[in-house]
Formats: C-alpha cells, structure tokens, sequence
C-alpha cells in the first residue's frame, strides 16, 4: 500500500462517497419517531395492539422461548413458526407457506432461487429494490417491462423466445406498489404467464391484510393456482416482522433445500411467529379495520385532490412535487409542524418525479388530515 493511501485512512473512499452524497442533500441518517404518524405501512394499526401484546404474553407463559437458537434447519425450528405456516396457509387459500425472517429476504431468495439457468425472468420496471437484489443473483435471463403494461410484459417474452429462450417465463410484479400507490393488473397478467407456461411472482408487501377476502392480497382469488407464488410481509398491514411466502408444496420444499437466504439465516423469533398467527385472526375478527382505513383513503383523496393527487383508492398517496431540493424542505416544514411525512427522491423514484408520500393507517384521524392538508397548502405557497 502506498504513503498516500496509507495517510488518507482506510476508510477514505467511505469517507468521499458520504461527503458526495451530503453535497446532493442525498445522505441519511436515523432519527427517532415523532409527529402524526402519515409514513409507516402499520395499515390496520396493529403493531401497537392489545391482542398482540396478549399473544406474546400468551406465548412466553407457556415456554415459547425469545430466540429461536440456530436455523430452521439445525435447532431453530420451533413448532410455532410450523403452526403460523400452517395458518398463514389457510387463511391465504394456498397450498402451503413459508416463514422468512423479513421481506427483503425472501424476495431476494425467490427471485435468485427459482428461476433457472435459461428461464427468463420479466419484471416491472418499478418492483422492490430486494427483487433487484435477487435479479443480481438470479442465473436466469432478465427483461425490464414498463410499469403495469400486459403488453410490454408479452413483447418482452417474444423477444426473448425469438432469440432462442426455450425455458420458462416468470412474471415479477408487486400488487400495489409501494411509491405511486398503484395495482398491478394482475388477471392479465395471470393469463399471460398461463399462456406462456410461465410462473407468476406477486409481491403482497403493502397490499396483504388491507384487501381481498380478509385480507388476503389483491392475488387472493388467484390462490391455488399451480403456477402462483406470493409474498406477502408480515411487518406492514400485519403489524408484525417477517415474511410469508405462499404457493406449491414444490415450491417451498425447494426454498428450504436450495434458498441460501433461508438455509444459513437464524430463524426468526418463535415469539414473532406467535404474534403473527394472532394478526391473521384480528384480519378474520375485525373487518371493521379494512373498512375504516378504506374510508380514510377516500377522505383524504378527496381533501388532497388540489394538490394534484389521483385517486387510486390504496393507502399510499404520493404528491409528486418534481424537485429534489423542493420535496425535501417541503417534508422539512411539514415535520417541523408536526406531521412524519417523508420526501422521497431518486433513485428510489425516478428523476423528476420527487414526492412526498403520504402512507395513511389507523393511527391518524379524518381531523389529522385535515390538518395535514392545511399545512401543505401553506407551504406549498
């Protein structure tokens, strides 16, 4: 190693690579929570409710331990995390479940486990940043397809065939996604990965627990078919930690011989799983919460519709401002006033398309968004 490398520290790229991103407004840091709650995805607002603190309670009263003490497949299996399997497959319609320590590991597992060597992989141009993970890993072909076009889905599967692909298709696609609020048109979607052999993959992250029957994802009437698989996260709507991968008997024996996120991950917390099988019975228990948060996401599209929001009638709205530097001193006035709402910019969202986005739960009220809609106004001038 040279003197001047030796001088400038070990750490002197870390250093120029934080101080580029403070230059461009872009460096984070944590903070802790304060204000009107318009920026978590605890949709039903559960992840502060009595039934599950009295489930975690239940649970360590009859000798479910805090940690699960190794992986699934050495001594952590606990026969908490099977039973919440068993139910999350029930309560989904599917086949069988499978428990993952988080959503961004279980996505980045499926998307680099399944598919195979000249398989080809299409997926939305806007799909989490974990199933991009997995895309880096995956030994299949990758396309990009536009956002939420049937069509460009198609074309992307012709193309490759005509090349010479002769394995299977799989269609990546979040059902509601989790930036503009939007859904995917998944029967279509399903059609087109029938008509091709193919594989649909559904990521459920923002929509399970908030639609379909009971809550079931907006692919809820799809379960049970062969060649569907969903995630669905159990740290949004379920107000939990972790993640449910549903589908095919095949499909989750595969995951626990071949998915190396899983196979070398400590399994999560049996007290978590105990939790979780307790969320699934509140979707059952109290549809009176879909119901309520559906009639706030109509409230505030209908007082927030001057600030050029669509109405899409999910529970994620964004006010696309454009600007970098705008978005973020506009979230900036909003928190100093006592709203958590969050400026979002690129790369997370794609150039010129900075925004604040709104994440409506049960933890605010039709006068908080008032409030919030008076506040934006003002800045906004």
């Amino acid at each position: 190693m040279g003197q001047s490398a030796r001088m400038s520290g070990p750490f002197a790229d870390h250093e120029a690579d934080l101080a580029a991103l403070a230059e461009k407004a872009r460096l984070r840091s944590l903070r802790p929570r304060e204000g009107v709650d318009f920026a978590s995805n605890d949709y039903l607002g559960l992840a502060g409710d009595a039934r599950l603190k009295r489930a975690i309670v239940n649970a360590l009263e009859r000798g479910v331990p805090v940690g699960s003490g190794g992986s699934r497949l050495l001594r952590g299996n606990h026969e908490e995390h099977e039973a919440l399997e068993r139910e999350a497959a029930q309560f989904l319609g599917s086949a069988t479940a499978l428990y993952f320590a988080n959503g961004y590991g279980a996505n980045s597992a499926l998307v680099a486990t399944l598919p195979q060597k000249g398989d080809l992989v299409v997926y939305d141009r806007l799909i989490h940043a974990s199933m991009h993970e997995g895309l880096r890993l995956t030994r299949a072909d990758r396309a990009v397809a536009e956002h939420n076009d049937v069509q460009s889905f198609a074309d992307a599967i012709a193309r490759w065939r005509g090349k010479g692909g002769l394995g299977r298709p799989w269609i990546a696609v979040e059902s509601l996604y989790s930036m503009d609020g939007d859904m995917a048109p998944l029967d279509g979607l399903m059609a087109l990965a029938d008509a091709h052999e193919g594989v649909l993959l559904v990521d459920e992250a923002h929509a399970g627990g908030v639609y379909g029957e009971h809550g079931r994802g907006l692919a809820g009437h799809l379960q049970g078919r062969e060649n569907l698989i969903t995630l669905h996260t159990c740290g949004k709507a379920f107000g939990c930690e972790g993640a449910l991968v549903a589908g095919a008997r095949v499909v989750t024996d595969y995951l626990v011989n071949r998915a190396r996120g899983f196979i070398f991950s400590t399994a999560p917390s049996p007290l978590m799983a105990a939790a979780i099988r307790e969320a699934l019975r509140i979707c059952i228990d109290e549809p009176e919460r879909r119901d309520r948060l559906k009639s706030l996401v109509s409230y505030a599209e209908n007082y927030l519709s001057a600030f050029g929001v669509s109405a899409r009638g999910s529970q994620i709205i964004p006010i696309i401002i454009g600007d970098d530097a705008r978005t973020m001193a506009i979230a900036q006035a909003l928190q100093e006033a006592g709203f958590d709402i969050r400026g979002i910019r690129p790369p997370t969202v794609p150039v010129g398309t900075s925004r604040l986005r709104l994440s409506l739960t049960l933890n605010v009220t039709e006068k908080n968004i008032d409030d919030l809609s008076d506040h934006v106004a003002r800045v906004l001038k």
